[in-house]
């Protein structure tokens, strides 16, 4: 999908809708920052009673209340304050519980469902993509937004919820005084934005830079053996510091926008405390306002602009959490094309005809491949594709498995058009076994039982027997126990093979698809893997690609292709006969 530029609020309202579950939970915690701001603010009310109290005594102002006594008056403060500070302390422990919980909730949700949604892309979306962008995604912009809702949330919900309070009892004590005191806040404001929209494609570039240094590292370390092999290390090395130069670059550029925002917000602080302490104390010494109420104005106009210079780094972490949202998000609006609606197909039901008719194919950006591809695989037959590099043999698997769909013609599966039915059920219907083998990080055991959800060690252990994989996995240190390690790299080329082949065997597909199953390894494991694949394919439909003539010497047709065409087609029925 075409990457769409959105601005921060933009972003924001699209968080919202996708949090919208969690209304309740954020109105609540929203709560609990304004009742803490609240008590935060109202002990420096409560100075200024107890200065008022001293100055005036009797005649204070909770002498009008009916607290005459002037030590009643002041153990009545220490009450006050003591209960005060209990409730500020509530309220700043909930907030904080509500905030981080919600914080972890939405980073839970939002990466499983955006990882969840990327499993679901077509293969043709990977193929402009790099695994390590896409993991900073799930990753690290996932952590950004989290970093926000942790405290940035409720930073700028106490400060507006301050605003709003001083506000209201600057206006009550000393309208003057306040209308001095506020100027600075449109001059903060208007930074403020002005700031959002300057680091607004800066912190985009930053999170982009910041994707191509997470590609570059899972392109090394998934090649670390090649670079090795190559003595490449001080070649990459050089690369990545590039890569990581340009981030502190396009990073400096973001940050240098920021660290101009807080002077901006310091001068104009100092301009507002200034000034009232100023025209308060004018007023407060000509006797238009009390003492206890130019304390309360001195105290509350820290209380007002002091917390503003910490607005700077607010919006800046908001501004990043704002780039990576959109980024998150705009992944999970990515069309998916890879699980569309569909007849249900039951695997029991199909016996595995498969017919190519007139199909037609090209990838992205590149001239076609098939051409009008025909061919026919009778249920429980054996049919193998051999040509050159590039002739379309793993492209007709791909179709086949609706990694791709093709852009003219139609395959059949039984009859039934492949595109009628749903992806999932297509894909359950068929053992696919690649030369590239993919492992878990997981032991033998659950290596061989992966896709098919057993659990018993017993048919785990007669599939490896049919793969001839038991003998060298009892010799493993723990046996079916055994961690195989990152993508297997604990077992040799030919051990993840056979454990590969005993995980198609456990799935019990009525289709059985081999990809170059034994272009790597040796001729004695070639012969084992052979062995295997003869007594496994017996009443499957089998598709073998294939190199080595071993491979397809028992197939009951061979296709050859070339330039995405059969040039030749023989037959075991046909081979007999002459």
């Amino acid at each position: 999908m075409k990457e769409r530029h959105r601005s921060p609020g933009d972003s924001l309202g699209r968080l919202l809708d996708y949090a919208a579950g969690h209304r309740r939970r954020v109105w609540l915690a929203t709560l609990c920052s304004i009742l803490n701001k609240l008590f935060d603010i109202a002990p420096e009310i409560l100075i200024g009673v107890a200065v008022d109290t001293v100055v005036r005594k009797q005649e204070s102002v909770l002498a009008t209340f009916g607290v005459v006594d002037v030590k009643a008056q002041l153990v009545l403060l220490a009450a006050l304050t003591l209960l005060i500070w209990i409730c500020e302390s509530l309220f700043e422990f909930l907030y904080g519980v509500l905030w981080r919980n919600l914080a972890q909730t939405i980073q839970h949700e939002l990466r499983v469902d955006a990882y969840g949604h990327v499993q679901r892309l077509s293969m043709a979306y990977f193929e402009n993509r790099s695994s390590g962008s896409l993991v900073t995604i799930l990753n690290d912009d996932i952590n950004q937004l989290e970093r926000f809702l942790d405290g940035g949330a409720n930073a700028l919900i106490q400060v507006a919820t301050s605003t709003l309070l001083v506000g209201a009892v600057f206006f009550y004590l000393a309208p003057a005084v306040a209308l001095l005191a506020m100027l600075p806040i449109p001059v903060i404001l208007v930074g403020a934005f002005y700031y959002r929209r300057r680091a607004e494609p800066l912190y985009a570039a930053v999170r982009q830079q910041a994707s191509a240094i997470g590609a570059r590292l899972a392109n090394n370390l998934s090649g670390i053996a090649t670079i090795k092999s190559y003595v490449a290390e001080e070649r990459e090395l050089l690369s990545l510091s590039a890569d990581s130069r340009a981030y502190t670059e396009v990073n400096a550029r973001a940050i240098r926008v920021s660290s101009a925002f807080i002077p901006l917000i310091r001068i104009a602080v100092l301009a507002g405390f200034v000034a009232t302490l100023i025209m308060g104390g004018f007023m407060t010494i000509e006797g238009r306002l009390a003492v206890g109420s130019f304390s309360v104005l001195v105290f509350l106009t820290q209380r007002l602009l002091w917390p503003l210079t910490n607005l700077a780094q607010t919006v800046d972490l908001y501004q990043r959490a704002m780039a990576s949202t959109r980024r998150v998000l705009d992944l999970l609006e990515t069309d998916r094309r890879d699980d569309g609606a569909g007849l249900p197909l039951s695997k029991a039901e199909v016996r595995g005809e498969i017919e190519f008719k007139d199909v037609e194919f090209a990838y992205e950006g590149r001239s076609g491949l098939l051409k009008k591809l025909n061919f026919t695989i009778p249920a429980g037959t054996t049919a193998a594709f051999v040509g050159t590099t590039g002739s379309g043999k793993s492209t007709v698997v791909k179709l086949l498995l609706r990694f791709y769909e093709p852009s003219g013609g139609a395959i059949l599966l039984d009859g039934r058009p492949l595109d009628s039915l749903l992806v999932s059920d297509v894909r359950k219907a068929m053992a696919f076994v690649s030369q590239d083998v993919f492992l878990i990080d997981g032991s033998v055991a659950e290596n061989i039982a992966y896709g098919s959800g057993v659990v018993d060690p017993e048919r785990i252990r007669a599939a490896a027997r049919l793969a001839e994989a038991d003998e060298f996995i009892m010799a493993l240190p723990q046996g079916y126990d055994t961690a195989v390690g990152e993508r297997g790299q604990k077992l040799s080329g030919g051990q993840r093979q056979r454990v590969s082949i005993a995980r198609a065997i456990l799935k019990d597909a009525p289709i059985l698809i081999l990809d170059e199953a034994t272009s790597s390894v040796d001729n004695e494991t070639e012969a084992a893997i052979q062995r295997s694949l003869e007594r496994i394919a017996i009443g499957r439909t089998t598709l073998v690609i294939a190199h080595r003539l071993t491979t397809i010497q028992n197939a009951d047709q061979v296709f050859s292709l070339e330039d995405g065409n059969i040039v030749d087609r023989r037959s075991k029925a046909a081979s007999a006969a002459q």
